[in-house]
């Protein structure tokens, strides 16, 4: 069996304006690599001590089913398991979002931001998702030293985008980089139709 992850989000964590806390990653033209290329990620955590979230548009062929079977009825569509990024791969990750304005945490998860959330995994299925309106499981996760993202953004590999509820969970991870890119404000919303191979345009 898949054994938990348990990502370490500080209690009461000061997060500052420029930290990316809640917010997207979406990867630029230059990232290159096979796990962040054209990655959209959601950042569960950002702050001096480094940085922590999960890659949103990478579907991995394993179904739920072969990994945590009494989890694939509850699952979002597409039913499969996401590659949340290289590190721990051998680990799972839930990510559930609340509906409402709930104050109190629903029994078995730990709310992040804007009713997104870590799920307990080890609780029954039936116990939390009366109380969530969506899932993803996620296989690893992506995760930066202190200061390691600032300076990839500030490098250029990163926009820094706000994040919408349904990114987390969408049914069409396979566009959701262009998708983002398309709904941005000004020049960035062109970087959507930026060739897949530069040596094409």
């Amino acid at each position: 069996m898949c054994p938990r992850i348990r990502i370490c989000l500080r209690e009461n964590a000061r997060v500052s304006i420029e930290y990316s806390t809640g917010k997207l990653l979406v990867a630029t033209p230059r990232t290159v690599g096979d796990v962040f290329r054209r990655s959209v990620v959601l950042v569960l955590q950002h702050d001096e001590n480094g940085a922590q979230g999960v890659i949103l548009n990478r579907p991995m062929e394993a179904p739920i089913s072969a990994v945590l079977p009494y989890w694939e009825d509850y699952v979002t569509d597409p039913p499969n398991i996401f590659q949340g990024g290289p590190v721990a791969m051998d680990s799972a990750l839930g990510l559930v979002t609340v509906p409402g304005d709930k104050v109190e945490e629903p029994l078995g998860v730990r709310l992040l931001f804007g009713g997104i959330g870590l799920v307990d995994l080890d609780i029954p299925p039936v116990v939390v998702m009366p109380e969530v309106a969506g899932l993803r499981i996620f296989a690893g996760y992506a995760g930066w030293s202190a200061g390691q993202l600032d300076d990839e953004i500030a490098a250029g590999g990163w926009y820094v985008v706000e994040s919408e509820a349904r990114d987390a969970f969408t049914s069409e991870p396979e566009t959701l980089w262009s998708t983002v890119l398309r709904r941005q404000r000004g020049n960035l919303a062109f970087v959507a139709s930026f060739p897949d191979d530069p040596t094409m345009n």
